[in-house]
């Protein structure tokens, strides 16, 4: 019985321990048990420089895993481009020897069909505002580039056209057959800068245009036009002038008075 005694008081003493530890618990400082939160998370964090090894690790798996690592896409190359905006013509020759309809677009203004150059709003809605070609000074020999406005001179040239279309008879004008040259900005002769043709798939048409240079071409360039493009190849130099420029007006503004 005394054993039985004995067993009871020990275990309510150790009852009335525990129950004064408990209070140290529940009374301790506000500070110190953020401070023991903030050392847990910390020690739960990992280092920067375990993170990074960690990750560094998740790569390394994934790349030895065949079939799930995605790759990424190749970038396209811009097609290499020389003065003037021209791409190089293929090693097979740029004079349309082949009969094909379909080349290189020879500049970023021109289209894959020979002779035939993109509509003003497909320019325009490719940020292409601006039209350049080189020019050679008949005087200092001197090559360099020169730069048109689209929309300035288009407007130029149709405005030209509106004038005086009626009284053309299907015939260019003296201003057409004998244009003006630029202004060599090497040696400063006048009318001097005549622009540089290099084979019939490399004519620079809308800068030619532009700049109302087209009188410039052979009269079998502008053949070489017209049979690509279904208008009117025959007859004298003045005609067949006369219908290139009406056909690559109506190239960039298909909707405008440009029928011959």
């Amino acid at each position: 019985m005394m054993n039985g005694d004995s067993e009871f008081n020990r275990k309510r003493k150790n009852n009335q321990l525990a129950n004064r530890r408990l209070p140290d618990l529940d009374g301790e400082d506000e500070p110190d048990r953020h401070h023991h939160h903030l050392a847990l998370s910390l020690s739960i964090c990992p280092a920067p420089q375990d993170q990074q090894q960690s990750e560094h690790l998740s790569a390394k798996s994934l790349s030895s895993q065949p079939g799930k690592l995605a790759v990424p896409p190749r970038r396209r190359r811009a097609a290499p481009r020389g003065r003037g905006g021209r791409v190089p013509p293929p090693s097979g020759g740029g004079d349309g020897g082949d009969g094909g309809e379909s080349i290189p677009a020879p500049f970023p203004w021109a289209t894959t069909r020979r002779a035939t150059v993109h509509s003003m709003s497909h320019l325009l809605a490719n940020r292409i505002d601006s039209i350049a070609g080189e020019v050679q000074c008949r005087r200092c020999e001197r090559v360099f580039e020169i730069e048109y406005d689209l929309r300035q001179k288009f407007l130029e040239v149709g405005a030209f056209i509106a004038e005086n279309k009626g009284a053309m008879h299907d015939r260019a004008p003296q201003e057409w057959m004998s244009p003006v040259l630029p202004r060599c900005g090497s040696c400063g002769q006048d009318n001097a800068a005549r622009p540089v043709i290099v084979g019939k798939d490399g004519i620079n048409w809308l800068f030619l245009l532009l700049g109302q240079m087209l009188g410039c071409c052979t009269l079998e360039q502008l053949k070489y036009f017209c049979e690509h493009t279904g208008n009117h190849r025959t007859g004298a130099k003045d005609r067949v002038l006369y219908y290139t420029y009406l056909g690559l007006c109506k190239q960039l503004d298909p909707t405008g008075p440009f029928d011959p």
